[in-house]
């Protein structure tokens, strides 16, 4: 059987812009995520030791780089909810790590949100945060501002901290979020990284941050199901010549029905 949406929980999400589902991974795994994400997260330093490093504390793409993050984007219950707001053909835009780093803070902290494009009635991108540590007010836990996804300017510091508020989602919980709303991630006071994953997902027909299907590994590829060869852009791919396009429909980089 298929995984299935609270309704209450998809109302919440297009009508507030933002929710908190609980359990969406598996306990049992938070902990071996958050282990791999702190190796990853090692390897990084060490390889921009001396170097500008921008994205300290962010690892992207990080289902290039073990298995288990690549056998996430196939949960069953997060595809539930994305399908419900972007249609079962989305796919994967970004997907990087989102952690605080002890006594500090990292990208999100400042009024933002995840998306450009404002089609009035019309979502193109949701994002999703999984978060592999409890949030906490000393932690970080991030701001939304409900409803604000209708808007085209940004909010001002005093309007948005204001009426803004915070989630406190739970290791393994989902926090699904219209890209367009504005968010705020808060500061770590803690000595402790609080780490977790965000993916930004868009519509079939959008072009994504990488080009997942030459990034991605073989031997991480033959692992995964349809849903993820789907969800990393496999079913959209562009013919480079006339040979690939006049193939049989079997065949095609681009197939039918992809929204």
């Amino acid at each position: 059987m298929s995984a299935s949406t609270d309704p209450v929980k998809v109302r919440e999400l297009r009508e507030r812009g933002f929710t908190v589902v609980p359990d969406v991974l598996p306990r049992a795994d938070v902990p071996m995520l958050r282990e791999l994400l702190e190796r990853c997260i090692a390897e990084d330093l060490e390889k921009w030791r001396g170097k500008v490093y921008p994205d300290s504390f962010m690892v992207l793409n990080p289902m290039a780089r073990a298995l288990p993050f690549a056998q996430l984007l196939e949960n069953e219950r997060m595809q539930a909810y994305l399908s419900e707001m972007l249609t079962d053909t989305c796919i994967l835009y970004g997907y990087v790590t989102s952690s605080m780093p002890p006594r500090g803070a990292n990208y999100a902290a400042r009024i933002h949100n995840d998306s450009p494009r404002l089609i009035p009635g019309y979502v193109t991108n949701v994002g999703v945060i999984l978060p592999l540590d409890d949030f906490t007010v000393e932690n970080g836990a991030t701001y939304f501002l409900p409803g604000s996804f209708t808007r085209a300017d940004t909010p001002s510091e005093e309007e948005f901290f204001a009426h803004a508020e915070r989630v406190f989602p739970r290791a393994g919980d989902a926090v699904f979020f219209n890209a367009r709303t504005f968010h705020f991630g808060g500061k770590n006071e803690t000595e402790r990284a609080r780490h977790a994953l965000t993916l930004n997902v868009c519509r079939s027909y959008m072009r994504t941050r990488f080009d997942y299907p030459r990034l991605m590994p073989k031997a991480i590829m033959d692992q995964l199901g349809e849903v993820g060869r789907r969800f990393l852009g496999f079913n959209v791919r562009m013919p480079c010549s006339l040979e690939e396009y006049y193939v049989p429909e079997s065949e095609r980089l681009y197939k039918a029905g992809q929204g």
